[in-house]
């Protein structure tokens, strides 16, 4: 029992911050202020953007920034890594919030946050290396294309359609921008966005993004434009915390949604994760206090009206170009969104809604990275399919969705190249010490194959086809040991090859049986159908003798003296 409890609490222990997090923040704390700064100015219309994207508005995607920001900073297993709504949960959330308002949203955060807890009790971080780089990069490309339509409607000036689909809510504001223009809010998100992509190539450490939205609200305030549409007003300050929003008899139909809204939070948070750990040397980020972290992010931060938040690769990004050393450049983020939240709320509501749009559509446009596309298209056919695949599902579908699809053919088609590599090829006997009249005699009655690479359920009727195609014989050895692994269903085709080849009056032997491949045929019955007089044979020359041995009794051989024992390079023989 004592034992027990140690280990369970050695497991919390593992999860929760440690010392040497504060004395990486105490290293370098000036960088870190300075990143901090940065960042919480890029992530500020990004967070007001996403929250209004979201449906739940802008107080939430701040609230999120700042509330989820923080905690992740703090229980996070990254020392980078900035935290907040992204753009990939907005895609997810949009249809939540059409189907269960507001409160389902909040809801279904808190339950993610709990799911996250218990992947990163259930150590479920490391599987995050076995998603394929196609799937990654067909997942983003999706995602950039679901968060550019998102913005279409707030860009041409237009009243969100009706709808939970991309495509469908794009062309019917396409429609209503026909029926009445509204160029003013098309000049604003051309312009903030073409400021933002052209002033990246520019001065890149230069956040001009909020450059731009500084000087389109400048403009839209003094030139009194109507047509440019504000965020609305914005509370000064965060709610106080509350669970009023919880339905506990709507827990049940949320779950599907939760399970989503936790399988990309913890999808995303660790891709994050992992870009930072590439973008510096010496860091490494902790795959389950990570998820740990998220998870007590979006626990908390629905209490306060946020919305689901992940670890977010741009302002991730963005941490570690502007030198960023410790959890502190992140804890610095929250802060000055909180500070903004208290004392320039007034202000931040004055921004249009165009220009959000604007950030963001040049955000989904940066996420596109065409050399990591172009190489993914040139290295097989297999790896263009898959990212093809993933993001049509991903715009199609959803990105939960989006990501099976990408895994499940991924799977398929690996399976099908280690298949391929499994091989079935006839080798002629060892002559040995065999006269060339005797070994002339052995080979007109008995036939080996080597079976070379996986015998699993993708190989194995192939090679129940080829097998079972033997004639002429009245022996087969299969020669095994360079047989790399055997499924239940590649024992059971083999001992289905080998009952028809007997029922035929052909008697198949085996050599080189490893002990696992020993086992898997035992627990189907087929290993006692490879022996001969109950033996195993180990070599090759010793199925040979067995053979010979089956052939004389069965009077299709002539007896022959004794032979002299075999050499040992002969015995080694597989």
């Amino acid at each position: 029992m004592t034992s027990q409890i140690s280990r369970v609490w050695a497991r919390i222990a593992a999860l929760l911050p440690a010392r040497a997090d504060l004395t990486e923040m105490r290293r370098d704390p000036r960088r870190d202020l300075l990143a901090g700064l940065t960042v919480a100015i890029v992530a500020l219309p990004l967070a007001l953007g996403f929250g209004v994207s979201s449906g739940l508005g802008a107080a939430a995607g701040l609230a999120t920034a700042v509330v989820a920001g923080a905690l992740a900073a703090v229980f996070g297993g990254s020392n980078l890594q900035v935290s907040g709504p992204t753009g990939a949960m907005t895609v997810v959330l949009v249809p939540i919030v059409g189907e269960y308002g507001p409160a389902g949203v909040l809801t279904v955060g808190l339950m993610a946050g709990v799911m996250l807890v218990a992947l990163a009790a259930l150590k479920a971080g490391r599987y995050m290396q076995y998603i394929p780089a196609p799937v990654v990069e067909g997942f983003t490309l999706g995602i950039a294309c679901v968060i550019g339509l998102q913005q279409i409607p707030n860009a041409l000036g237009v009243p969100k359609p009706e709808g939970d689909r991309v495509l469908v809510v794009t062309w019917r504001a396409i429609e209503e921008f026909a029926k009445s223009p509204n160029w003013t809010a098309v000049g604003f998100a051309v312009a903030v966005a073409a400021v933002m992509l052209v002033g990246a190539r520019w001065r890149p450490t230069v956040p001009f993004s909020i450059l731009a939205v500084i000087a389109a609200t400048v403009v839209a305030q003094a030139a009194g434009l109507d047509a440019a549409k504000p965020i609305g007003d914005l509370p000064a300050g965060l709610p106080a915390p509350t669970l009023s929003f919880l339905d506990l008899g709507s827990l049940s139909t949320l779950l599907a949604p939760a399970v989503a809204v936790a399988a990309l939070a913890a999808l995303e948070s660790l891709l994050s994760a992992s870009v930072a750990d590439g973008m510096t040397v010496g860091q490494k980020h902790d795959p389950d206090r990570e998820l740990f972290g998220q998870g007590l992010a979006n626990i908390a931060a629905p209490l306060f009206g946020g919305v689901p938040a992940t670890g977010a690769i741009a302002r991730t990004a963005v941490n570690v170009r502007t030198g960023a050393s410790s959890r502190l450049a992140a804890l610095t983020h929250a802060a000055i969104l909180a500070l903004i939240v208290f004392a320039a709320a007034p202000l931040v509501s004055k921004i249009p809604l165009a220009a959000l749009a604007g950030v963001l559509l040049a955000t989904a446009i940066r996420m596109v990275e065409v050399g990591s596309l172009r190489a993914m298209a040139k290295a097989t056919r297999s790896d263009a399919l898959i990212l093809v695949l993933t993001a049509v599902a991903t715009l199609a579908l959803d990105l939960v969705y989006a990501v099976i699809i990408g895994l499940a053919v991924a799977g398929a088609l690996a399976l099908r190249a280690v298949a391929k590599q499994a091989r079935f090829d006839q080798v002629p006997l060892d002559r040995g010490d065999h006269s060339a009249e005797e070994h002339a005699l052995l080979a007109e009655h008995i036939v080996a194959y080597r079976i070379d690479g996986p015998l699993f359920f993708a190989a194995a009727h192939r090679f129940l086809l080829e097998l079972t195609e033997v004639a002429d014989v009245r022996v087969v050895i299969l020669r095994m040991s360079r047989v790399s692994t055997m499924d239940a269903t590649g024992a059971l085709v083999l001992k289905d090859a080998v009952e028809k080849l007997n029922r035929r009056g052909i008697l198949v032997l085996a050599s080189g049986v490893r002990p696992g491949q020993r086992q898997v045929l035992e627990s189907v019955g087929a290993l006692d159908l490879l022996r001969h007089e109950g033996r195993e044979y180990a070599t090759t020359p010793e199925a040979i003798r067995a053979a010979r041995a089956h052939l004389e009794t069965a009077g299709v051989l002539p007896a022959l003296p004794a032979q002299k024992p075999r050499t040992s390079s002969e015995e080694s023989l597989r």
